[in-house]
């Protein structure tokens, strides 16, 4: 078995993807290419899966791949020197609660796990360093991807013009409805609600959350045409791609990482 996964070009010694649903071993709604271990998944087919991601991105081992455990929130963690000499159950404990990962080091990979909310890649090539982001509805009120940019620049130097980012597979405002509550939390947050909203082409208010994202980071600095949107609405593409909202909450996740060479 070989994992399928969809590449996003982001320059030289860099590897950044999305993983699909297929090349894995696990079943039924988690079929078959899901890495993630907190979403009901059997351990064993987790586990195989993780190391055949590992070979296809030739990385030394599973251990390598890191995931948070997610919980909608902002909080985002280096992986440096000091997190990846701890022992594996430490660097899990580290894992706990967060939502987004920064690093400069080769040879890791840093990823996080998405089934309709929206993963963000970003790259700084001139100081090599990457971070990835998970961005649900509650994430991009608190405007994680900023944060996350923020934070390449506070610890890298990075340069929001020199950032290059990639939206990776996620609802698209075509199937996100909202109700009435969410809709009121992005306006209350500042959103440019006329730009990021539709109110009149369905009972219910829907969000463009690809949308939400990228704009905090041409806010900061970074250019539209360094923002690639891959354009891939999970819930259209549940075939490829695990949607929550199609498949319900016990089921596979997309997993969107990125490896420094």
């Amino acid at each position: 078995m070989t994992p399928q996964l969809a590449y996003y070009d982001l320059g030289p010694n860099v590897t950044a993807f999305s993983t699909t649903r297929h090349g894995g071993c696990s079943q039924g709604n988690y079929a078959t290419m899901n890495v993630n271990a907190y979403c009901g998944d059997a351990a064993a087919a987790v586990a195989e899966n993780r190391r055949l991601l590992a070979r296809q991105l030739a990385v030394s081992t599973s251990s390598r791949i890191l995931i948070p455990h997610q919980v909608h929130g902002s909080h985002v963690v280096c992986v440096d020197e000091d997190f990846l000499s701890l022992p594996s159950a430490a660097q899990q404990q580290q894992l706990e609660g967060v939502d987004a990962l920064v690093t400069s080091q080769r040879h890791v990979c840093i990823g996080v796990s998405t089934a309709d909310c929206i993963p963000v890649i970003l790259y700084d090539a001139v100081h090599h360093c990457a971070a990835v982001v998970h961005a649900g509805w509650r994430g991009t009120v608190k405007r994680i991807a900023r944060e996350t940019a923020l934070q390449l620049h506070s610890l890298f130097h990075s340069s929001y013009d020199q950032l290059r980012a990639v939206i990776g597979p996620g609802i698209s405002l075509k199937n996100f409805e909202v109700g009435q509550e969410v809709y009121d939390e992005f306006c209350h947050a500042g959103f440019p609600m006329q730009q990021i909203a539709d109110t009149a082409t369905w009972p219910k208010p829907h969000i463009n959350l690809p949308l939400c994202n990228a704009l905090q980071l041409q806010e900061l600095g970074v250019p539209a045409s360094n923002i690639f949107d891959c354009g891939i609405c999970t819930f259209d593409h549940v075939d490829d791609y695990f949607s929550a909202r199609r498949l319900g909450v016990q089921s596979g996740r997309i997993y969107t990482g990125v490896v420094l060479h």
